[in-house]
C-alpha cells in the first residue's frame, strides 16, 4: 500500500499508510477496512460530507460482515482534489465504481448514510447491475427531490418535549423553519440527532463538527449535482432489494418522509428503530446491527 499525504485536520506533514485507491482522475483515495466479517464486503458510504471516522464500527458490524468505508475525496485521509469541483455528489460516482474495481467485487452490497445517500441512490442509478443490494441509513432526500416540512420536523420531535434541553432545541428548530437561522441555532438542535444527548453523543457531534471541511460541503450540493426526476426514474426499474432505515425521532429524515422514499422503489422495506435519532448505530447498537445484517444475510450470495 502506498504512503499518502494527511490533510487537514490531520496534519499536513504527516504521513500513513493505509489502504488507497485511485480515482479516474488519479485523485489518491483512501478507505478503511473493518474485518473480518463473513461474507463479501459491504461498502458503506459516509455522509456529511465528511470523512468516514464517525461512522466508527456501525455499532459491530463488522463482526458480521466485512465493511469498507471510504473516506470521499477531500476529506480525511482522501486527497484535497485540485479541482473543487470535482467533490460534486454526481461526480463522485465515478469514485465508488473505481473503489468497486479496486475491491475486485462484481457486484457489492452499498450502505450509505445521511448526505451519502444521495451518492448511493445516484451510483445505483448510473450502474444498478453492480449494486447487490442497497441500504438507506437515515438518509438524505436531496437526491430524490423529496420535500420535509417544518411541521413535520416539529412533530417528529414532539416525544422528547419532557427532556430538560428540549426548549432551547424546539425553538432553535422553530426559527430554522422560519428561515432565521443562525450558528448558535444549528448547534442548539444538535440534541435532535441522538436518542440521548448524553456524553458520549455530545463528544460525538463535537468530533464530527471539527472534521467538516465547508469548502468540500459546498461542492457536494453545487448547483448541477442533483436530478430529482431522472433519479427517481432510474431507481422506479431498480429491482435489487432496498432497506431504509428510518430514526423514530429523527427530523433530519422523519419516518413518514422515509416511507415515501421507500415507495420510490420497486423492492423496499422501511425499519423504524423506536427511540433512535440520525445516528442510530449510536442509540442501540444491538437493535441496529440485528436489523442491518438481517437485510444483508437476505441479499448474500451463497457459498459456492
Amino acid at each position: 500500500m502506498p504512503a499518502i499525504r494527511l490533510f487537514p485536520p490531520y496534519g499536513a506533514d504527516r504521513v500513513l499508510a493505509m489502504p488507497t485507491y485511485s480515482a479516474p482522475d488519479g485523485t489518491l483515495l483512501a478507505y478503511h477496512d473493518h474485518g473480518p466479517g463473513d461474507g463479501p464486503p459491504v461498502v458503506c458510504l459516509p455522509g456529511g460530507p465528511q470523512d468516514s471516522a464517525y461512522l466508527g464500527d456501525l455499532g459491530g458490524l463488522p463482526a458480521h460482515r466485512q465493511v469498507i468505508t471510504p473516506d470521499l475525496r477531500g476529506t480525511g485521509r482522501s486527497e484535497i482534489p485540485r479541482d473543487m469541483a470535482s467533490c460534486r455528489c454526481d461526480r463522485l460516482v465515478g469514485d465508488v465504481e473505481a473503489l468497486r474495481e479496486h475491491l475486485g467485487l462484481d457486484r457489492m452490497d452499498l450502505l450509505a448514510h445521511s448526505a451519502g445517500a444521495n451518492l448511493a441512490v445516484l451510483y445505483a442509478g448510473r450502474h444498478p447491475e453492480r449494486v447487490r443490494s442497497l441500504a438507506l441509513i437515515a438518509p438524505s432526500v436531496r437526491a430524490v427531490g423529496l420535500a420535509i416540512t417544518g411541521e413535520l420536523r416539529r412533530e417528529t420531535v414532539q416525544p422528547r418535549r419532557d427532556e430538560p434541553w428540549f426548549p432551547a432545541a424546539f425553538a432553535a428548530l422553530e426559527a430554522i423553519g422560519a428561515g432565521k437561522a443562525t450558528a448558535d441555532h444549528w448547534k442548539a438542535i444538535a440534541p435532535f440527532s441522538y436518542g440521548r444527548w448524553d456524553e458520549a453523543a455530545r463528544a460525538h457531534q463535537a468530533a464530527g463538527d471539527e472534521r467538516m471541511n465547508g469548502e468540500v460541503v459546498a461542492a457536494f450540493g453545487a448547483e448541477g449535482a442533483f436530478d430529482p426526476d431522472a433519479t427517481r426514474a432510474a431507481l422506479a426499474r431498480f429491482a435489487q432489494p432496498v432497506l431504509l432505515l428510518a430514526g423514530e425521532v429523527d427530523p433530519g429524515a422523519p419516518p413518514v418522509t422515509m416511507a415515501e422514499f421507500a415507495g420510490l422503489f420497486p423492492n423496499a422495506e422501511l425499519v423504524v428503530q423506536p427511540g433512535a435519532g440520525h445516528f442510530p448505530w449510536l442509540d442501540d447498537p444491538g437493535r441496529f446491527v440485528a436489523t442491518t445484517a438481517a437485510f444483508l444475510g437476505r441479499t448474500a450470495p451463497e457459498a459456492p
